[in-house]
């Protein structure tokens, strides 16, 4: 088997285990709440406010992401754009600071949060296609579960911080007063200084493109037009040549929708359904993302052996048949039980559906493909959040959120069985160090 550098794969796995401090603080766990709580304003304005803004932000990087992905390829400049995607969001994280609890704020706060998932949505293109150039196909699956597993233990890292740091009460470490939130946006400036350091190792430790993974790039730039233009004739070509990749697409768009509408819907099913106080709710998201790392790390390590395809399809089955366990199970105990399972094969699942793209793609078209992958997952993001609507319009009962995520992820397994598992190519080169 070729060699991989170590070096080169923890520096790409640091900026996973870096953004955490964006997933899990800023959009999830933190600041999301604190946008939508009632120091904007007793109604529900912050969460309609923040969803329409993500509603525009996931818009945005549909309409773009594979745009900016192809040319990054073509201009071969796919550090710089990293570095300059990263570096906005970590402005926008450390602007946060001043989103103070009032409701002629909430706009900014808001704001700050949509540009924020946009561009890290760039970001993650970028690093993705990364994932190309440091890996060879046996290893892939195993690497890009280092990812995601680094991802989750950082979340996990930066959650405890700002727990006994920030916000538990008199006994924070740091005692920074909560009058006027300020102990809440104390955290953004923590989280952008978390992302910065972690995201700089890929930057330095992980080598510009060979000129052979440049092929093409000294054709004339293209304009943005001619980018569109070219980015439908890719799909046409993919319909024509490659149906396998485009059918992946649509089949993992829809199964990470489901898949991620567990984390979604997870703490409101627990306290609404299943009785777990509210308190218990930052416990268990803590212990939930310990247990999707170790499912992450254990799913590249399975993709390298059985495959992506038989990972993602193990894992759906998984999910299902336990979901279905819980939808007929009461109280706090089933939660805890059956919702761990889920979560410790989501981890599989996120991780084996990356490297199955990294199988399909080339370092030449790895940013533009993982744009599409972006694209795909976003177009189809609305389909739990629509059909557990249509399910609490007609029963009135949030407990049937439950089957409709079956329903989705059940959708996107049988989607990928006519799907082929990418071939190993019989001799690999080796990456360069």
């Amino acid at each position: 088997m070729a060699a991989v550098s170590k070096r080169q794969v923890a520096a790409w796995a640091a900026w996973d285990w870096g953004s955490a401090s964006f997933n899990a603080v800023m959009v999830t766990f933190v600041f999301g709440t604190y946008l939508s709580s009632e120091a904007f304003g007793v109604d529900a304005r912050g969460t309609e406010w923040l969803s329409a803004g993500m509603a525009v932000a996931g818009i945005v990087v549909a309409l773009t992401a594979p745009v900016l992905g192809r040319r990054a390829d073509q201009g071969g400049r796919r550090k710089l754009w990293l570095a300059l995607n990263t570096a906005v969001v970590i402005a926008v994280t450390g602007l946060s600071f001043f989103v103070a609890p009032h409701e002629q704020h909430l706009l900014l706060g808001v704001v700050l949060l949509s540009i924020g998932t946009v561009f890290f949505e760039f970001a993650e293109v970028q690093i993705n296609a990364i994932l190309v150039q440091i890996s060879t196909p046996q290893t892939v699956g195993r690497i890009s579960g280092i990812g995601w597993g680094a991802g989750y233990l950082g979340g996990i890292v930066l959650l405890l911080i700002v727990y006994v740091g920030f916000v538990s009460g008199d006994a924070a470490w740091f005692g920074i007063p909560h009058e006027q939130s300020l102990n809440i946006r104390a955290v953004a400036v923590v989280a952008a200084v978390w992302f910065l350091v972690f995201s700089l190792p890929v930057l330095f430790a992980v080598p510009s493109p060979t000129a052979a993974q440049q092929e093409g790039t000294g054709a004339p730039a293209e304009t943005v037009l001619g980018s569109y233009r070219a980015l439908w004739e890719r799909l046409c070509r993919l319909w024509r040549e490659d149906r396998n990749t485009l059918k992946f697409l649509i089949a993992s768009a829809v199964f990470r929708d489901g898949v991620g509408a567990v984390f979604l819907y997870g703490g409101a099913l627990g306290t609404t359904v299943f009785g777990i106080a509210d308190g218990d709710v930052i416990v268990f998201a803590i212990v939930a993302n310990v247990v999707a790392a170790a499912g992450a790390f254990a799913g590249g390590w399975l993709d390298d052996r059985f495959g992506p395809r038989a990972v993602i399809l193990g894992s759906i089955a998984a999910m299902c048949a336990t979901a279905v366990g819980l939808f007929f199970s009461e109280g706090p105990r089933a939660f805890w039980i059956g919702g761990l399972i889920l979560c410790l094969f989501v981890g599989p699942v996120q991780s084996a559906s990356r490297a199955f793209l990294g199988r399909l793609t080339t370092p030449q078209t790895a940013g533009e493909l993982f744009g599409l992958y972006a694209t795909t997952g976003r177009a189809v993001g609305f389909i739990t959040p629509a059909l557990s609507s249509v399910a609490l319009a007609i029963t009135g009962d949030q407990r049937w959120i439950i089957p409709t995520i079956v329903l989705v992820i059940l959708a996107g397994g049988v989607l990928l069985l006519s799907v082929n598992t990418p071939r190993r190519p019989v001799k690999e080169v080796e990456p360069r160090r």
